[in-house]
């Protein structure tokens, strides 16, 4: 092949590798890492699929993988909203936020306003299951046009123990241990 040829060929695969989104989940960001999220937030406000890379759909519901790539992108985003960019004190606050612990936003329907109240949350890992380190379960969720009820709930993880690349299962229960909602997410699928 003619030098020309390999530079070419060489461009082509540097500019793919560039575009290509991370192989796996990072749960603590390079400045390469959140100079990306924020250009991807920023660049976001005028596509309307932003977040889908992070939201999963079942029958039981929707969950959100709050990583903190995807945090930090949604807080560029809203920033661009308004017509501002992040400062680095700002980066900073939010990342040390939820250092240490992958959050999920997790929105469930249910019969009576009260029904989420005392679910309980595991995140199976391989065999096991991981306790979270934080639940805020909706007490009184909202009243839909159908009757039911819509509540959202926030539950968070230590990192301590996962792997970037591990597909992890976020089961949620309710009180007497009866499965109520399965959300599989594949963290080497998302950045």
């Amino acid at each position: 092949m003619p030098a020309r040829g390999r530079i070419a060929g060489l461009v082509l695969l540097a500019c793919a590798a560039r575009s290509a989104p991370a192989a796996a989940v990072s749960f603590t960001l390079t400045e390469r890492e959140q100079a990306e999220a924020i250009h991807v937030g920023e660049r976001s406000v005028t596509a309307e699929t932003f977040g889908s890379e992070w939201v999963q759909s079942t029958g039981a519901g929707e969950v959100t993988v709050m990583t903190p790539f995807h945090r930090l992108a949604l807080a560029a985003r809203q920033a661009a909203f308004k017509q501002n960019t992040m400062k680095p004190a700002d980066v900073e606050k939010l990342l040390r936020e939820d250092r240490g612990r992958l959050v999920f936003w997790v929105s469930l329907r249910g019969p009576r306003g009260d029904f989420a109240r005392f679910y309980e949350p595991v995140l199976q890992v391989g065999a096991g299951e991981l306790r979270p380190s934080f639940v805020q379960n909706e007490r009184s969720a909202l009243r839909q046009p159908d009757g039911r009820y819509l509540a959202r709930s926030v539950y968070g993880f230590s990192t301590a123990t996962l792997g970037t690349t591990a597909g992890v299962v976020l089961v949620v229960r309710d009180p007497d241990g009866n499965e109520v909602a399965r959300f599989p997410v594949d963290l080497a699928s998302i950045r």
